[in-house]
């Protein structure tokens, strides 16, 4: 039976799709579009006369768009500038001790002693950095745009809930919304709404949309058609049953939308500070980084984590309410939580009236030494300094650039100390020959195929590929994990960046974030494989894992500037950072809900622990860990606009370039296209993991 599941393929009826005519014929094209790339030039180099003025074409239309919208917009700014300084205004001025009062209070309603015992730790921090002031400017932008998402994003899900036909669009512009970088359209926000704070806080607004509607779409979609029925034989109207039945059942993932939705606001505020830049902690890190301070920059990047750890964990123990923690005391209740507040509020309006304007009520004083804390990293830094460039040298030596340019012009005396001699290049084909050849007879002729694949990309390089061959080299992939829709979506993609000119920038792009998966896959399986069969290592990674998952993007830039500074090796690392929990987690969750009695099935056949690992666990857990491979691309693809802050040449640099130029035609181009590459990947591997599932589930 176990056999009999590991070997189901959703191509084992097709064999014309799994045979080798359709690869041979690609990799017969592949080569003489390799052979020819130096009698025709345009096969490598994309021609300029070919292009066409696709950002050109959106500027004229944004031109036209900006002046019949402007004043609308400038007046809607006008009317949300005045609660938004009013908002940030008070937060200031009360007196810290009540806020910290009031935010230990909630965390100990949300989940307990321990939560509030974070609480008074992450105030303890804010006050000794001195950050109180600027934590309660961005708080106030958060306080604001939290609300608006959550009513916008209610609207939305309803009605795509409400209306079949319209989910369909409404999920389409989700996807975009969520996979155009933030920079992207904070572009035609800063011509339609000027620029200032509240550039910022619409950006936020926007950007925090999306997850409040896909978990009201969950939740009303997962109400069981009992309690529709049961309200409807209550007498209820449709709009009676919608409120007092629907919305109930639905309020746990409703709070989860919440929770999602604040996290999204949060992890914007570094963004937002580049469209209105103001006294709050995302213009704290933006200038700090850019001063090369990083000691200040470390301490004000360590207060969004905290702050967004903690606000995290808070709305997540409201969502979760229902389970009711045995820490939280069941005395405070709902409406005596808010009179204790309004009592909170009240005394902190009295001690400001009573003690003036003092410094200490303020939170504004500096304990920690900045300077001292910048030398000490510098000192270190400097100290380390021949260490960290051979480390910095021999990865871009040794593995960033054979991937980019190919071995055939990394291979230098410069790098690797060596000519590619024509017997080099003649033992890399032989030793390529072999692995693939070893990969046909121990799994499959599929994976003697990819072997041969992935060292013509490995000695050719991936941005110096000819376009024609990438393209159908990306067509099959795609065709094979998906199907032919899919391949078409593919290919479309590919050539609206050669008809946009921006083939290399989409190259570089892709190069950055597949090394940046692939290394993450790489290291963060082996620590979800490790998490997966030891306890201790999995509650030891978890808060790593939550931390990491709450951090505001802009933060991993830090470390890795600290350490490498500005280049492909910093933006590298930073992607990592950002994307290698996905896979921790999903190999994790795969690999421990494999079924029990198949594993008890499989050690009373006699499997050793690597058989059972490799020829059991890892197949069934495939699908599961597949959608953690999704999750990865998804998070290197959304970091890329965040790194070109780091000197990359791919879109994200082209994104920031016309932010900087308020460019509207190439932010929206250049953000489209990171858009759709990520959403054919998503799309490619969900349904690969559909067809992988599907034979299972005919076969249970």
């Amino acid at each position: 039976m176990i056999a009999s599941d590991l070997t189901l393929s959703p191509t084992a009826s097709r064999p014309w799709k799994s045979g080798l005519w359709v690869s041979l014929l690609a990799l017969a094209l592949v080569a003489a579009c390799l052979m020819l790339r130096s009698r025709l030039p345009w096969l490598s180099l994309y021609p300029p006369a070919w292009v066409v003025p696709i950002a050109a074409w959106v500027n004229h239309v944004s031109d036209w768009v900006s002046a019949l919208l402007q004043p609308i917009c400038r007046s809607f700014a006008w009317m949300l500038g005045g609660p938004m300084a009013w908002l940030r205004g008070f937060l200031v001025w009360l007196p810290w001790p009540a806020v910290a009062l009031a935010a230990t209070l909630i965390a100990y309603k949300a989940q307990g002693w321990r939560l509030a015992a974070f609480a008074v730790a992450v105030v303890a921090y804010l006050l000794l950095t001195g950050y109180w002031p600027a934590t309660m400017n961005t708080m106030a932008l958060v306080i604001l745009a939290v609300p608006i998402s959550v009513i916008a994003g209610f609207g939305l899900g309803v009605l795509a809930f409400a209306l079949p036909r319209a989910r369909a669009v409404i999920e389409a512009a989700l996807d975009l919304m969520q996979t155009v970088p933030a920079f992207a359209y904070l572009i035609p926000l800063l011509i339609l709404f000027g620029f200032g704070p509240v550039v910022g806080l619409i950006a936020s607004i926007v950007f925090a949309v999306p997850p409040m509607v896909r978990n009201t779409l969950l939740g009303l979609s997962q109400v069981p058609p009992v309690i529709k029925e049961a309200g409807l034989m209550s007498g209820c109207t449709v709009w009676q049953g919608f409120w007092h039945a629907e919305v109930p059942t639905a309020k746990p993932q409703l709070l989860m939308g919440v929770n999602q939705t604040t996290m999204a606001a949060f992890s914007m505020v570094i963004i937002a500070s580049l469209a209105g830049g103001s006294a709050d902690i995302g213009w704290e890190v933006l200038s700090a980084v850019r001063q090369a301070d990083f000691g200040r920059s470390l301490l004000s990047g360590l207060v969004i984590a905290l702050v967004a750890v903690l606000i995290d964990r808070i709305t997540l123990g409201f969502a979760k309410s229902g389970e009711a923690p045995a820490s939280q005391d069941s005395r405070l209740s709902g409406r005596r939580l808010l009179a204790i507040l309004a009592a909170i509020m009240l005394g902190g309006l009295l001690l400001r009236l009573m003690a003036g304007n003092a410094d200490w009520l303020a939170g504004s004083v500096q304990i920690i030494n900045m300077k001292a804390l910048d030398d000490a990293i510098l000192g270190l830094v400097r100290d380390h300094a021949s260490l960290i460039d051979s480390i910095r040298n021999g990865i871009i030596s040794f593995l960033m650039l054979p991937v980019r340019i190919g071995l055939e012009k990394a291979v230098t005396p410069f790098t690797w100390g060596l000519t590619l001699t024509p017997a080099g290049i003649a033992f890399y084909v032989l030793l390529v020959a072999g692995i693939a050849l070893f990969a046909a007879w121990k799994w499959n002729r599929q994976a003697g195929l990819t072997a041969i694949w992935l060292g013509i990309f490995l000695y050719f390089g991936l941005t110096t590929f000819p376009w024609p061959a990438l393209m159908l080299a990306a067509g099959l992939l795609v065709w094979r994990i998906a199907d032919a829709r899919m391949a078409l979506a593919a290919l479309a993609a590919l050539a609206f960046a050669l008809l946009s000119g921006l083939w290399l920038q989409t190259m570089m792009s892709i190069y950055l974030c597949a090394l940046a998966v692939l290394l993450c896959l790489l290291f963060g399986g082996a620590i979800g494989l490790w998490a997966a069969h030891s306890d201790r290592v999995s509650a030891l990674v978890r808060p790593f894992n939550d931390a990491l998952q709450t951090m505001p993007q802009f933060v991993f830039l830090i470390p890795a500037l600290m350490f490498f500074k500005v280049g492909e090796l910093t933006a590298l690392i930073a992607v990592m950072l950002y994307a290698i929990v996905p896979p921790i987690r999903y190999v994790e969750h795969g690999l421990r809900h494999v079924p029990p009695h198949v594993v008890e099935a499989a050690v009373q056949s006699g499997c050793t622990p690597s058989q059972l690992l490799w020829l059991v666990k890892l197949p069934l857990a495939l699908p599961t860990i597949m959608l953690g491979v999704n999750q990865t691309i998804m998070a290197a693809l959304s970091m890329l606009a965040i790194s070109a802050l780091v000197g990359t040449r791919d879109l994200g640099q082209q994104v920031y370039i016309a932010l900087g130029k308020a460019d509207a035609g190439l932010g929206l181009t250049a953000g489209l296209m990171i858009a759709l590459i990520a959403m054919v990947s998503d799309r490619a591997i969900r349904i690969w993991c559909l067809k992988r599932q599907a034979p299972a589930l005919r076969a249970g």
